[in-house]
């Protein structure tokens, strides 16, 4: 068979396959992730049905698929709300790479691994995935909740600090010196810090350059400039993926409105394709001697996820119930801890293998946890015996609302008197 045709129908099959996959994951209530993983095991080597034509373009589809990623989480963020959130959350996205990263780490390095894959791994448990955990909080109708701005307080820090981190991880892999790794994370600092202070001062007028009443000339603009920009980053070391964010930062208003729209279609396709390529790469057989590691890991990092939503959700004044659900809405992995193993592998290929089963075990606990972690805390909690008095209050103070619910309840400033009192016990007690 001509390779041209036998590419179109591998081509093809793999993408009708995905949309038969997606839609049984939205039957089911779960993320496709695991699912597009799957089938990018069976359709590679030591998998059921190899593929043997279009890999070349399902390698490239899958670097198109990282990139497009993370353009468009940049365009959900202004460069207002990320210099913001880098204020208010600093110290959550501190305890969120303690509680997080070092377990990776640790493990990467008693398995015997080095610490450029210590790294590596580190990265990998640390980041959540943005993508899963919006789908969640969606499908729970918690988007409206006081805990959820904590939610994505969070994963900004997240997203702004693998801005520093990729550039890093880049340097390691390929073995540059001390030296050149700190020229390299100097352009990336350097780089992040111009992008963000253009789109802070100018950002109207960069979104004036792109904008364009015809869609086309919208999509074919924004998807041309960051494929520039992140080929020019990927040749100063600074990582393709950084170069998109950035993209996606410097542009606002109804032009990022318009391109997200637009690129949206396009973004879950090639994303579906790079997990598949991803699949691709890890040989089935390897997974079975490394699925231990990942069952301890996968534990140990939901106990710290929950406890680093806690810990942001407290310090936001969010009352108990809220916190415990910040702390396991936060639990997904997914698309940036593939991204960084596919990175990683060419130095540790077994890094390949545990992250797909690490990914795989905590893309399906993590929708699990969001629902369950705070009804779970609730029984394991000690009861309030009834009639026990509420702490007191000054005269006139502001009470906070208890309810934990959406936005509208922050506070009041009535008087705490008998009547609030009772309106409290009967909101607590109700959950």
């Amino acid at each position: 068979m001509h390779n041209t045709t036998a590419m179109l129908i591998e081509l093809g099959a793999i993408i009708l396959a995905l949309g038969i996959l997606g839609r049984l994951a939205g039957r089911v209530g779960f993320s496709p992730i695991p699912l597009y993983l799957l089938a990018g095991l069976a359709f590679g080597q030591g998998g059921i049905l190899p593929l043997q034509a279009s890999e070349e373009f399902v390698a490239t589809g899958a670097e198109i698929g990282v990139i497009l990623l993370l353009l468009l989480l940049g365009l959900e963020y202004s460069a207002s709300e990320l210099v913001t959130n880098l204020k208010t959350q600093y110290p959550s996205g501190a305890v969120d790479f303690a509680l997080n990263a070092l377990p990776g780490a640790a493990a990467a390095l008693l398995l015997g691994w080095g610490p450029v894959a210590a790294v590596a791994l580190a990265g990998v448990t640390w980041i959540s995935s943005s993508g899963v955990i919006a789908k969640v909080l969606g499908d729970l109708g918690r988007l409206g909740n006081r805990e959820t701005p904590v939610i994505l307080g969070v994963l900004v820090i997240e997203d702004l600090a693998m801005a520093v981190y990729l550039p890093i991880l880049t340097a390691l892999l390929a073995g540059v010196s001390f030296a050149g790794g700190s020229i390299t994370l100097l352009i990336s600092l350097g780089t992040v810090g111009a992008v963000l202070y253009v789109a802070l001062r100018h950002g109207r007028l960069i979104s004036r350059a792109v904008s364009s009443d015809n869609a086309e000339m919208l999509l074919l603009v924004v998807l041309g400039l960051t494929l520039l920009v992140a080929g020019i980053a990927q040749e100063l070391q600074v990582s393709a993926a950084v170069g998109a964010f950035l993209v996606g930062i410097a542009l606002s208003g109804e032009v990022a409105e318009g391109a997200s729209s637009l690129l949206t279609p396009l973004r879950d396709l090639f994303a579906a394709v790079f997990f598949v390529f991803f699949g691709l790469s890890t040989d089935p057989a390897a997974i079975p001697p490394v699925i231990v590691p990942a069952l301890i890991l996968a534990v140990v990092t939901t106990l710290s996820k929950i406890g680093t939503g806690y810990y942001a959700a407290r310090r936001a004044g969010i009352k108990p119930a809220g916190r415990w659900r910040a702390g396991g809405t936060l639990v997904a992995r997914g698309e940036f801890s593939i991204v960084i193993a596919g990175l990683a592998v060419g130095v540790e290929p077994r890094i390949g293998p545990l992250a797909t089963a690490y990914v795989l075990i905590l893309v399906i606990v993590g929708p699990l946890a969001a629902r369950w972690t705070e009804p779970i805390a609730r029984r394991l909690s000690p009861a309030r015996k009834p009639g026990a008095p509420l702490p007191a209050a000054p005269a006139g103070a502001a009470v906070r609302d208890v309810s934990d619910g959406g936005g509208a309840g922050a506070e009041t400033a009535a008087p705490l008197d008998a009547a609030s009192e009772a309106a409290q016990d009967a909101a607590r007690t109700s959950g």
